[in-house]
């Protein structure tokens, strides 16, 4: 799952890149209101704040291949925020993409997904954001999209041709538990903004279980974003319910750790959920069915690798480069490195889906640009991983990355030296900085 992360070309095209903020916290009993609550699972503060700004008020910039978009201010100051939105104002903006003043909202809203949503929790959200976020006075930052690609007309058929935005419906042949998991990752979690592939329009291909794509994965800004359906390598199909909820909750599991804009969702929302949610959650996603059955083989650990690298032989591309910076953490077994092999605390790379995956994107990222660590769960989560831009050529971090996913059983492929140039160009060498509000 991810935060708000919309992307396309053309007149729909956006990348958000998220910020790193602490949303206001909660009632005097030290739980979040139930508006509060709908807030975090929304991921709301995260899009609509700057690193070092107050929450809610927006002004996060967005670049997209058109040109930079602001996120805008959602606290109730009344002339600079929402303050004087009634309650019908702010769900016509949450279920239809249409502000106050009648404009379109562009897609990186996912109000497609937040359609979904009952009406008694918008009516929680609007409270929420009325009575209990701090008005801050900050006017919005003007887009900067140029003339006439900043028309906003085709947002209307956009919706009618490609939006499903119609509510959730209760499946009354599943218990209760699965339909609050459903409505949570479809609706206010919007995780198929990130997990399902997009068509010809850039809309989600599928928006619920019924669809053959949905949560299949996708690439989404330069990451590869994870099938989340029940496929033995590249899914779920090796997890339980309670490897799920470890990692929504502590950003680890016995499988791998959240990095990319998935921080941002544990940091900011899933580890800030409830039990009862999170588990609704991974009984949800447990009950989708693989998606690539006959092209998937369960991963078998394979020891070959851990005993040539111990016997000193680097025969193989990248072995040698994988042993001087990489063993001491992830191991000479790709098993990484822990006390509690439920709870990593550097991560395994054997039988890890991101190393699984097909698509390479977030394994060359990560080693490029590093993985800082997360904040919110500092005592617990998995360290930090260094970049690598600085000193490795694309060569060497081709080799290296192609020895990961061709070894301890692992057969994912090869990748290109031009693939990692390509994304040393496209991303941010600062990225490893981990900006937060103190």
């Amino acid at each position: 799952m991810a935060g708000v992360k919309f992307w396309g070309a053309a007149l729909l095209a956006f990348a958000l890149t998220p910020g790193s903020v602490l949303a206001q916290t909660s009632t005097a009993t030290g739980q979040p209101s139930k508006g509060e609550a709908v807030a975090i699972a929304g991921d709301c503060v995260v899009c609509h704040s700057l690193p070092q700004g107050a929450p809610n008020a927006g002004g996060l910039k967005m670049t997209t291949p058109l040109g930079p978009i602001y996120t805008t201010n959602i606290t109730p100051d009344k002339d600079t925020g929402i303050g004087k939105w009634s309650f019908e104002d702010f769900d016509r903006a949450m279920r239809l993409g249409i502000s106050a003043d009648g404009r379109r909202l562009y897609p990186a809203m996912p109000y497609p997904s937040y359609a979904k949503m009952s009406e008694a929790d918008l009516r929680a959200l609007y409270d929420y954001y009325m009575k209990e976020v701090k008005p801050v006075r900050q006017t919005n930052t003007p887009n900067e999209i140029p003339f006439p690609l900043n028309a906003r007309w085709p947002l209307a058929a956009w919706n009618w041709a490609a939006a499903d935005l119609s509510r959730y419906v209760t499946k009354p042949n599943l218990d209760a538990q699965w339909n609050r998991g459903a409505y949570l990752v479809q609706g206010a979690g919007h995780c198929g903004a990130c997990h399902t592939p997009r068509g010809v329009l850039f809309q989600e291909k599928a928006s619920d279980e019924s669809g053959a794509s949905w949560l299949t994965g996708f690439n989404l800004d330069n990451w590869s974003a994870p099938n989340l359906r029940g496929d033995a390598n590249t899914g779920l199909g090796r997890w339980t319910e309670a490897d799920i909820v470890s990692f929504l909750k502590n950003g680890q599991s016995r499988f791998g750790t959240a990095f990319g804009t998935m921080r941002e969702v544990v940091e900011y929302s899933t580890a800030r959920m409830s039990d009862d949610d999170l588990a609704a959650i991974a009984k949800y996603l447990k009950s989708l069915p693989p998606a690539f059955p006959s092209r998937e083989l369960a991963w078998v650990s394979d020891d070959t690798t851990a005993r040539e690298l111990k016997a000193g032989h680097f025969d193989q591309r990248g072995s040698a480069s994988y042993m001087r910076q990489c063993a001491s953490c992830h191991g000479v077994d790709g098993k990484g490195r822990s006390a509690d092999a439920s709870k990593p605390d550097l991560p395994p790379l054997a039988g890890n889906p991101a190393v699984l995956d097909p698509d390479p994107a977030s394994l060359i990222r990560a080693v490029l640009n590093g993985v800082p660590r997360l904040g919110v769960q500092a005592g617990t989560a998995p360290d930090w991983m260094p970049h690598f831009r600085t000193w490795l050529g694309d060569a060497e971090i081709a080799d290296r990355v192609a020895f990961m996913r061709t070894s301890w059983g692992t057969r994912a492929g090869p990748v290109s030296v031009d693939a990692v140039a390509k994304m040393r160009k496209a991303t941010d060498p600062q990225e490893p900085l981990v900006l937060r509000m103190r």
